[in-house]
Parts: structure tokens; C-alpha cells; sequence
């Protein structure tokens, strides 16, 4: 009987998502920063795929990415922006610490669905280190975040919508029920 093969590349969605001894997450980069494609993880065939391409003059402002071993309300694992110096690689872990969650609603038609974002700093950073919570990013910050979220949900036929922010204990809740979910 043959050996089945080894698979080429580790499967980030067996990765725990929260460090309990120091509260340290493990963000998934799918998108980097500067990016005009959208990748996305396909955990059935476990690879990365283009899922979309944005059209020229827009790209992703951050790195994004996602909790592994979580599924938030729409279905997916719970997506991160992350902060960090240098743009990443879809694929890589990125240790980071959580500073807050953004609230999102997004509309498609009639259907409102919500679409949090956990916030979260790189753990090995400088230009970003001195971020403790969300209060500490300037306020043009996430109103150019918001354009983009707008932009970017426009452009797929849909509608989104800022709803606040929240402090990092309600993103660690957040993680608590995703997890429970997945």
C-alpha cells in the first residue's frame, strides 16, 4: 500500500488563536498590504487563492488576515487587520496583540450581515508599538479605513456601514464565541 504524501505546506487553521499565557493572537496573513489582489485560504484544498482584484489605484491599506480556529457571524473565520512596519505574505503566522475591534455592516440587497475587524499590532514592530488601544490611533485613521471598507464593498455591489468601536476586552469575547462556533 503506497504512502499518501506529505502535504507541502502546514495547515494555518490548526494554529491556536490566542496564546493564553500571554494573550498574544496568531493573525493569518491573507492579503498584504499594498496589494491589489485579494487572496483568500481555500481550507479544502488548504491553499491560498486570488479571490478578487481590485482595479487600478486601490489596494489594501494594511494586512489582512484571519483568527484560525474561529468562524465569526458571517461565516468565516474572524478576519484581522493587522499593523506592522512591512508588508507580509499570504500565508505567514504573524504573532500580534490585540488594541480593539472596528463594527462593520455590510448590505447586500436587503440582507444586513455584520463584519467586524479585529485591530491588532504586530508583536515584533516599531513603527506601531507605541499602540496600546484603539484611542491611540489618530482619528483620520478610521475615517480613511471607513472609505476604504465603503470603496471596497461598493465595488462587489454592496453596502457598508462603520457601526463604532470597542476596547480589546470585547474583541477577546469576540474570540471566546468564535471559538466556540468553529
Amino acid at each position: 500500500m503506497a504512502k499518501k504524501a506529505a502535504s507541502s505546506m502546514a495547515n494555518p487553521v490548526l494554529l491556536k488563536p490566542v496564546d493564553k499565557r500571554d494573550g498574544i493572537i496568531q493573525v493569518i496573513i491573507e492579503t498584504p498590504k499594498g496589494s491589489r489582489n485579494k487572496f483568500a485560504f481555500d481550507a479544502k484544498q488548504n491553499i491560498f487563492t486570488v479571490k478578487a482584484v481590485l482595479p487600478a489605484g486601490m489596494s489594501f491599506p494594511y494586512d489582512f488576515g484571519f483568527l484560525p480556529r474561529t468562524i465569526a457571524p458571517d461565516g468565516d473565520p474572524i478576519d484581522v487587520l493587522l499593523l506592522m512596519d512591512e508588508p507580509a505574505f499570504p500565508g505567514i503566522a504573524v504573532r500580534a496583540r490585540l488594541i480593539g475591534i472596528i463594527e462593520g455592516e455590510q448590505t447586500d440587497g436587503k440582507k444586513k450581515l455584520r463584519n467586524d475587524r479585529l485591530i491588532a499590532v504586530a508583536e515584533m514592530n516599531h513603527e506601531y508599538a507605541y499602540l496600546k488601544k484603539l484611542d491611540d490611533l489618530p482619528k483620520k485613521f478610521l475615517r480613511e479605513l471607513e472609505e476604504f471598507f465603503v470603496n471596497y464593498h461598493q465595488l462587489q455591489g454592496k453596502k457598508y456601514k462603520l457601526l463604532g468601536c470597542k476596547k480589546v476586552d470585547a474583541a477577546m469575547s469576540m474570540i471566546k464565541k468564535a471559538q466556540r462556533a468553529s
